[in-house]
């Protein structure tokens, strides 16, 4: 049964009129057969997926073992968000020991120079040695990223954390053309990893570590003439990348400093994103995962009312796993942790009552934000 619900728009002013009549007119283009039974929230199905991805996964994800960190991540996060962490209580402080013994702390020979972090699993490419300085052995920003916001989920007090390591590592990590490399070793460079450095920074209350004039020039030449921010300068605008981008702008406190011009293009680029859910990119078939990173960023732009979210959940339910539980990229494909975490994120910043609400700029719920903010409060206090 065809949907064509429209949410009515909140109209900020006179260009977002005309940003919410561009949505209107591109979505209708594009509004997919979504059978009516789908437009239920599968919550015990997707709690066991999530389970599952905790406590096993099948051999075909054995190439994901060194980024066992960002599933843990997702996983524990999505069992937030589904107000479901009593369901992993009796392991929770298993859960906690095993992210600490991820930590990758100095050592003699190569103290502070980028390796300090967490790494993405116990795989080091050679046979365990115990603690001992091992030639592979060091961390990935991402994984720390993703660790320190698990253990804030779990209800950590990151007091395990060797903070002053890692804020050193972000300074080694930095180019100098602001960007973030992911290890310390000859590695790729682009958003994802600015995003990266600016939640680590923000969780750990220290960016002393990052230059963040550097991080927000490297933004503005990476915005381009369509308005979307790519991953890095001359590179093609992608969802994900403005995500990113804006985040860190927010977590720095430096979005007010785009123009009028800027914002308002970028506000209308993310828009025309939807088409039933939302694409990361002109052209190219919605994608479940869009609904947050795209809707996150209109969402921190302060212009999320302007999207049809109802539309935007009918597409995201309809991915969802009817046997296994979990959501999927597109209906009819295999569901899996990234997706599944970012669509139930997605249908939160949607309105969806059955899960919880989201801190759109960390990534993690509102419930674990004020856990984080009362170790915040702590700190500063003594």
């Amino acid at each position: 049964m065809q949907s064509s619900i429209w949410i009515v728009p909140f109209y900020l002013n006179s260009t977002s009129t005309a940003l919410i009549t561009d949505s209107i007119v591109g979505a209708s283009k594009y509004v997919m057969e979504i059978d009516s039974t789908d437009s239920t929230l599968l919550r015990k199905k997707h709690i066991k997926f999530f389970q599952r991805c905790i406590n096993i996964l099948p051999s075909s994800a054995r190439h994901f073992d060194t980024s066992r960190v960002t599933i843990l991540f997702f996983s524990v996060c999505g069992l937030d968000i589904l107000d479901a962490m009593d369901t992993i209580s009796g392991i929770k402080n298993d859960i906690i020991s095993w992210l600490y013994a991820q930590q990758v702390v100095p050592t003699n020979s190569r103290g502070q120079l980028g390796y300090p972090g967490f790494r993405g699993s116990g795989f080091n490419g050679a046979p365990y040695k115990g603690d001992v300085d091992m030639l592979y052995n060091y961390s990935h920003i991402a994984m720390t990223y993703t660790a320190l916001a698990t253990l804030v989920t779990l209800g950590d007090d990151l007091s395990r954390v060797d903070k002053s390591a890692v804020v050193n590592s972000l300074r080694h990590l930095q180019l100098d053309n602001g960007s973030f490399r992911s290890t310390a070793e000859e590695s790729e460079n682009d958003m994802r990893f600015v995003y990266c450095a600016c939640c680590i920074s923000h969780m750990l209350q220290d960016w002393s570590g990052v230059d963040t004039q550097k991080i927000f020039q490297y933004i503005i030449q990476s915005q381009n003439y369509d308005y979307g921010i790519g991953q890095g300068p001359f590179l093609e605008s992608h969802g994900g990348s403005t995500f990113c981008a804006v985040a860190s702008l927010v977590l720095m406190g430096k979005l007010d400093f785009l123009s009028t011009m800027q914002l308002e293009g970028l506000k209308k680029w993310c828009i025309r994103r939807q088409q039933s859910g939302f694409q990361g990119r002109p052209h190219k078939p919605v994608d479940t995962c869009y609904s947050f990173w795209i809707g996150a960023t209109l969402h921190l732009l302060q212009c999320g009312d302007m999207i049809q979210k109802e539309l935007n959940k009918q597409y995201v339910l309809s991915t969802q796993g009817e046997f296994t539980g979990g959501f999927a990229k597109q209906p009819d494909t295999h569901p899996d942790p990234l997706h599944s975490y970012l669509g139930l994120c997605g249908l939160s910043l949607s309105g969806e009552s059955s899960v919880q609400p989201i801190s759109a700029t960390l990534n993690i719920t509102q419930r674990a934000l004020k856990w984080l903010e009362t170790l915040h409060s702590k700190t500063n206090t003594k």
